[in-house]
């Protein structure tokens, strides 16, 4: 692959900024890597493993970037907009990896200075390890990114984004922010909450004990709960910002929830094995389209860093 930016910035230096680094690096997709991040033991870590080149504040890690991407908590963005905004050079592209997209349209776009290219984006991956040194190049190969044009969005800075995250290994494809957010709903964020919630019923369960759970923690609950490891402070502020979406997908999965105790209750068998039978057939759906394997990290191997 070909340069695509002379300089891109990363602010915050996680497990989704640190992956894009070391995919840009891998396949050369930026002449200068820049990062900030709030903590000063995140920006140590960082310098230590040499991940890019680390400032000690967001605006000088933005200046003269031509790509600049935030890669905080959705909370966050509106605050750390505001600041770098001043630095941002004309003409630049800013983008996102928030998992929620209209909150961050509304949080971001009123601090966009004019000729700065807004473009939201969101990288379908992760794994529920977090920090700098979680980060490896392989994250978003065959994963999906979906770009969310903001209104009046540039199409040439959205062409070019998406080039930069084909360049990353990733399928790219585009949708509207309030789409995206009822999809993540049904396919992100809802489970979350249930494997959180998972997660807390056993722990509430006097009558079996922690240490039984973590011993006896077979492929069911041991699978199903990893996502419940993820960053608290980020899926805190998912759930926040899309909470319209994420409501209206667990009140469909409560009455499902109902369904399938009434029919465990009555004994309807058939009705167990059709439903076990239809849903069967959508996740074997999604091993065929590539987006599972049963290698650990969807078959790609993190070095130790």
């Amino acid at each position: 692959m070909s340069v695509i930016y002379d300089k891109i910035a990363l602010i915050g230096l996680g497990l989704i900024a640190s992956s894009m680094a070391l995919a840009i690096k891998r396949a050369g997709l930026a002449r200068e890597i820049t990062g900030y991040a709030r903590s000063q033991q995140t920006r140590d870590i960082a310098r230590e493993i040499d991940l890019c080149t680390v400032c000690d504040t967001a605006a000088d890690a933005v200046r003269d970037a031509d790509l600049v991407v935030l890669c905080v908590p959705v909370g966050a963005m509106a605050a750390v907009m505001a600041d770098i905004a001043p630095a941002l050079k004309p003409g630049a592209t800013l983008s996102d990896v928030g998992s929620v997209k209209k909150a961050v349209i509304d949080a971001v776009g009123p601090h966009v200075p004019a000729g700065v290219h807004f473009v939201p984006a969101h990288p379908l991956a992760g794994t529920e390890h977090s920090g700098p040194r979680a980060g490896f190049a392989e994250l978003y190969d065959n994963r999906w990114c979906i770009i969310v044009p903001a209104e009046g969005s540039d199409p040439a800075a959205v062409a070019r984004l998406a080039d930069l995250w084909r360049g990353m290994g990733a399928n790219v494809d585009e949708m509207d922010a309030e789409h995206h957010d009822l999809v993540l709903a049904v396919t992100s964020h809802t489970p979350h909450l249930i494997a959180y919630t998972m997660v807390g019923v056993a722990d509430d369960l006097s009558r079996v004990t922690d240490s039984e759970v973590i011993k006896y923690s077979a492929a069911g609950f041991r699978d199903f709960t990893r996502i419940a490891a993820s960053d608290p402070t980020m899926w805190r502020d998912v759930f926040l910002s899309n909470k319209e979406a994420t409501l209206e997908i667990l009140g469909r999965f409560t009455e499902e929830l109902f369904a399938l105790q009434r029919a465990i209750r009555t004994e309807d068998g058939d009705h167990l094995h059709d439903y076990f039978t239809r849903t069967r057939a959508i996740r074997r759906g999604i091993i065929e389209a590539g987006q599972d394997t049963d290698a650990p990290n969807f078959g790609r191997a993190v070095k130790p860093r």
